[in-house]
């Protein structure tokens, strides 16, 4: 009998990351490796995937670096296709790859920006859990887990494009959820500030707004990729095996309102 520990473990399953290249991505897919599961990589940079793939295979594990664009819809079914060609199967999925071309307010948005945010944010998962789906079937079942944000349950002026393609992400993961049980999961992790190399070359340039988010965040820190990898482990391991349609926030209790914006009233 497997005890509690042993459910946390991904042995013998095959895992998709996407944005796997750097930051919450390749803390995930390392984190999955360490547990037990082959993983593909899918990323733009060929070199980040590539050294992210050499570190999972000095673990002992299998990794295939997979270069893609995932906002370029209409070749996702090839990649799911690949990942499984060098994995022999999929069990898992994680849609982390996301983001905007610009953030602003709704005065500075056009559809156009829109269109793009959701296309990056929602339909790219949307599409690679639509192709990932026989493939988990045939193994059984599998789980899925969507990285979203805090964002997307929040209210903030400057954000709107993005914070409106995670909410939406959030209530496909729930409706998918619905209709995919209860053979495959899916759940979504809600991440609050990260502290991402992105993100951290911001901060670096600006300490006191580093500063600032630590002290208002209950928990005084910001987070690490790490912090998302735990609870990614949790969601595609058996340890949740009783959970599905759920949205986990992961920020430190941060509130609303932690980025400086200088919007001004219309």
């Amino acid at each position: 009998m497997v005890g509690v520990t042993g459910q946390f473990r991904l042995d013998g399953k095959a895992a998709l990351v996407t944005g796997a290249g750097k930051g919450i991505g390749r803390g995930i897919a390392l984190a999955f490796a360490e547990a037990g599961a082959d993983v593909a990589l899918v990323a733009r940079t060929k070199d980040d995937l590539d050294a992210v793939a050499e570190e999972i295979r000095a673990m002992g594990r299998n990794a295939v670096a997979i270069p893609a664009d995932v906002t370029e819809i209409e070749n996702l079914g090839d990649v799911v296709a690949q990942s499984v060609r060098s994995l022999g199967g999929l069990d898992i999925l994680v849609n982390n790859a996301g983001g905007v071309e610009q953030l602003g307010t709704y005065t500075d948005m056009t559809v156009s920006l829109l269109e793009s945010a959701f296309r990056f944010n929602v339909s790219a998962p949307f599409e690679l859990g639509r192709h990932a789906l026989p493939h988990m079937l045939s193994r059984g079942g599998g789980a899925i887990v969507n990285i979203g944000s805090m964002s997307g349950v929040q209210n903030e002026r400057g954000f709107l494009p993005y914070s409106l393609a995670k909410s939406a992400l959030g209530k496909f993961t729930q409706l998918a959820a619905i209709e995919l049980a209860p053979r495959v999961r899916v759940n979504a992790i809600l991440p609050g500030c990260v502290e991402t190399e992105a993100l951290r070359g911001f901060m670096d340039a600006m300490p006191d707004v580093r500063e600032g988010l630590r002290t208002k965040t209950p928990m005084r820190r910001n987070g690490t990729p790490s912090d998302i990898a735990s609870a990614a482990i949790f969601f595609a391991s058996p340890a949740s095996s009783w959970i599905t349609g759920k949205l986990l926030e992961v920020d430190g209790a941060a509130p609303a309102g932690l980025f400086p914006n200088n919007s001004p009233d219309l």
